[in-house]
């Protein structure tokens, strides 16, 4: 059986939010560096950088902090895998979900890569819906 290293990253940087912990280190992969790429890009990270150890390579994630009024600081980050690999989720571009009005995000894998769902949807195109951020 095959891993599923999507569910492997969001599993990861899921219970670290859940642990309070500022920075995660998940193994590197192509898929895993786009991934984090985009959360970056949409404001859900705050730095990533690259680590090698024993001719393995590691992404090192920082979390961004946000501010509540009763403490000071917490990391309030959602995500949910809904394709994988026993079920594959696909949506046309007009059906793609919004999340939370549009304040999440979900992220698609389409036949130009990985895209945010305002992506596809300006591009126009639809594709297999790997997860929810939101």
């Amino acid at each position: 059986m095959g891993r599923d290293t999507i569910a492997e990253i969001i599993t990861s940087i899921r219970n670290a939010n859940m642990d309070r912990k500022k920075v995660v280190r998940i193994t590197s992969t192509n898929i895993a560096e786009k991934i984090v790429q985009l959360l970056l890009r949409e404001g859900f990270l705050e730095n990533v950088r690259k680590h090698k150890e024993d001719n393995k390579n590691f992404l090192v994630l920082t979390l961004r902090p946000r501010t509540t009024n009763k403490r000071s600081f917490i990391n309030m980050l959602n995500l949910k895998r809904i394709s994988r690999p026993g079920l594959r989720i696909y949506s046309k571009s007009k059906k793609i979900p919004r999340i939370l009005g549009g304040m999440g995000i979900v992220i698609l894998y389409t036949s130009r890569g990985l895209m945010t769902d305002r992506e596809a949807r300006l591009e126009g195109i639809g594709g297999e819906i790997l997860c929810y951020i939101w």
